[in-house]
């Protein structure tokens, strides 16, 4: 069992452990020590969202790596996805992402990356762990010239926008497409209003202005809300909403419907299947990704795989099955042509290309797929206990699946990065559904709330 990694990395309350000043030291530490294999001078990217307590994990993590005779390469406030980039193109040894994503302000954490641009494997974060909580101290502490240094990568912005923009196809442009963008006052604030006005379209903004607390605050891709209002507003043809750290993408149609992560992947799926490009006509995705999506898959002749909850697991199943599209119903899709994880930007350009190519609305698009009806709870647990360890809950499971036979399906799963469960239940009476998943969230909070 890992003890600091979660679902995505590092993650907590910023100051309090695990993200402390000190595990953030240790990690910077560890992450050198496992990636200085040979005797040359090693560089490692870090970049990071907009949050407050991000100056502080990045003079932590300066501290650890420098301490261990490793350069770093700053690069500021970019998107999970561009410090990816960035990692591979200027071929550094690994890439560090402080960021807690969707999670409030008062959150932080620590993502890595290989130098293929790549998230890291267990074995490697088991590796991690070790140095941070075994005090590890294998090999020396390098003295005089051989310290690490850092420095400013000032361009690594421009580089991004230049890499983004030729995901786009050459022959296309915006021109005459009107889009409202919302940035959730995160790492992409800088980036994505740019893209999308190089390539032609007029912009309308949101969620670009951060103080370091306003981060996800009712913006961005978890509050698509506010953002299918202004696309009313404006008379836009699509919204965009972005995530804090830029890597998952949520859009909302030219009638303000909001159109999620297995919307998207349905309808560049099919595009890509007409034209030869879905490789085995195969898309991965998670448990939590709807029914209907699988089902349009299977009506577009293709069919779907599907992993654990996490892009991570998405992008190491992509990789076996050297498939080119997946992701979550979240918004975290990873088009491997393109990129090597999530990319909110990439996603929305690989849409709007699908838009252009069909001369079709979103809203037209978005009837590739049917949605059944998905009930999702999220309860506050004391400990993560194996639900069928557990006997109410074992038998009221199995009443469930009983009830809802091959025309749903219930799973509960625990949260990687907080102390929560999650119920899901999925069929086709919204009303039948919702009842089934109260009477298990009642169950999950009298044995374990």
């Amino acid at each position: 069992m890992k003890r600091l990694f979660g679902t995505d990395g590092v993650r907590g309350v910023a100051n309090i452990y695990p993200m402390t000043v000190e595990v953030a030291t240790q990690l910077g530490r560890a992450i050198a020590f496992v990636f200085k294999q040979e005797k040359r001078r090693h560089r490692i990217v870090i970049g990071k969202d907009t949050r407050l307590s991000g100056y502080m994990i990045e003079s932590a993590m300066v501290a650890g790596i420098c301490s261990m005779g490793v350069d770093v390469m700053l690069v500021g406030p970019l998107p999970t996805p561009g410090i990816a980039f960035i990692t591979s193109s200027m071929r550094a040894d690994a890439g560090v992402v402080i960021s807690a994503s969707h999670n409030p302000y008062q959150d932080n954490g620590i993502k890595f990356f290989s130098r293929e641009g790549f998230k890291l494997p267990d074995r490697i974060e088991h590796m991690l762990e070790a140095f941070v909580l075994e005090n590890t101290e294998e090999g020396h502490r390098p003295t005089a010239a051989e310290i690490g240094k850092a420095f400013r990568i000032d361009d690594a912005i421009g580089r991004y926008i230049v890499y983004l923009k030729n995901t786009f196809p050459g022959e296309m442009t915006l021109d005459g497409i009107k889009i409202v963008i919302d940035c959730a006052n995160g790492a992409a604030y800088k980036v994505a209003p740019e893209v999308f006005y190089e390539l032609g379209a007029e912009i309308v903004t949101v969620g670009v202005d951060p103080d370091g607390e306003n981060i996800n605050e009712g913006c961005g891709a978890l509050y698509p809300e506010g953002l299918a209002e202004k696309v009313k507003e404006h008379k836009a043809d699509i919204g965009i909403a972005l995530d804090g750290d830029g890597d998952r993408c949520i859009v909302v149609d030219e009638k303000g419907a909001i159109v999620d992560g297995d919307h998207i992947m349905a309808i560049c799926a099919a595009n890509m299947i007409k034209e030869g490009k879905l490789r085995g006509k195969t898309l991965v995705s998670t448990i939590m990704s709807n029914t209907g999506l699988e089902e349009a898959m299977k009506q577009m002749g293709g069919s779907m795989v599907r992993t654990a909850v996490g892009d991570r697991h998405v992008v190491e199943k992509m990789v076996q099955g050297g498939y080119n599209l997946g992701g979550e119903q979240s918004g975290h899709i990873v088009f491997l042509d393109h990129t090597t994880t999530g990319d909110g930007i990439i996603s929305a350009l690989q849409l709007l290309a699908v838009m252009q190519k069909e001369q079709k609305k979103l809203s037209e698009l978005s009837g590739v797929m049917r949605t059944y009806p998905q009930v999702l709870v999220n309860i506050k647990v004391r400990e993560k206990k194996n639900v069928k360890d557990i006997p109410r809950i074992a038998a009221l499971l199995d009443d469930v699946e009983k009830e809802l036979g091959d025309e749903g399906r219930v799973f509960i799963r625990y949260s990687g990065t907080e102390p929560l469960a999650r119920i899901t239940v999925e069929g086709v009476d919204g009303d039948r559904i919702g009842k089934m998943a109260d009477s298990l969230a009642e169950a999950m909070r009298d044995e374990l709330g």
